[in-house]
């Protein structure tokens, strides 16, 4: 992960204090899924049925933290319609790629790979227009999803009947180390980068706005350590 600092912002101090909320919303839905707790609110199917408790959400909230601060800092988006194009433009980019490749009749783990590289092309779309808003929300989306990724492992390994380790349908029998690549470590590290940095992206914009416009003297210095 990113540690280091650009314009004098400190990336590893932003994203710390949301990466362990983060952390600490999976160790909760991990134990709910583990103890079969409300099917509701921990979901333990493929994907996790949209459970109210998940680090999904968390995403719009720490967009506004990280676009209010930024701006705090003196560093608002270039342009907020640039912003707002650039993250419907990634995300676009996803969906398009995994029409075509649902279009081609590619099997699940294949779209995998295809949805991984197409991701690398919609995090740079959202990127570009507001560079550090991007540094900032790539850092906290692979410290979110890191941890999911190595616990997927281990849920796959000892067959946990959570979300972290079923497979959606029509997934292909395969050894676990495989399957943990397919649905584990690609998903995590490349498709919801794009969901974090494009989503995380929009939700900045807001929290730009609501920033007061022209930092106090010495501001952006203070918030470099905190």
């Amino acid at each position: 992960m990113a540690s280091g600092k650009e314009g004098g912002i400190s990336t590893w101090n932003w994203v710390f204090v949301p990466f362990v909320v983060t952390l600490a919303v999976t160790i909760v839905r991990l134990l709910g899924e583990l103890n079969r707790w409300s099917h509701f609110w921990f979901n333990p199917e493929p994907g996790g049925g949209f459970a109210p408790i998940g680090i999904s959400w968390l995403v719009p909230f720490f967009g506004l933290y990280f676009g209010w601060k930024l701006a705090r800092a003196g560093h608002p988006p270039a342009g907020a319609l640039r912003q707002v194009l650039g993250s419907v433009g990634g995300m676009a980019l996803l969906i398009l790629g995994s029409a075509l490749a649902a279009a081609a009749g590619l099997s699940l783990p294949w779209m995998e790979v295809v949805l991984a590289v197409v991701s690398i092309g919609g995090v740079y779309v959202a990127y570009r227009p507001w560079p550090m808003m991007g540094k900032i929300h790539l850092a906290y989306g692979m410290a979110a999803r890191a941890p999911v990724a190595l616990l997927m492992l281990f849920a796959i390994y000892g067959h946990w009947g959570t979300h972290y380790d079923v497979a959606p349908a029509g997934f292909p029998e395969m050894g676990p180390f495989a399957k943990w690549i397919f649905i584990g470590l690609l998903p995590q590290m490349t498709t919801w980068m794009v969901y974090t940095v494009t989503i995380g992206g929009l939700f900045a914009v807001g929290g730009a706005k609501l920033a007061r416009p022209n930092p106090l003297p010495g501001e952006a210095q203070s918030i470099d350590v905190g």
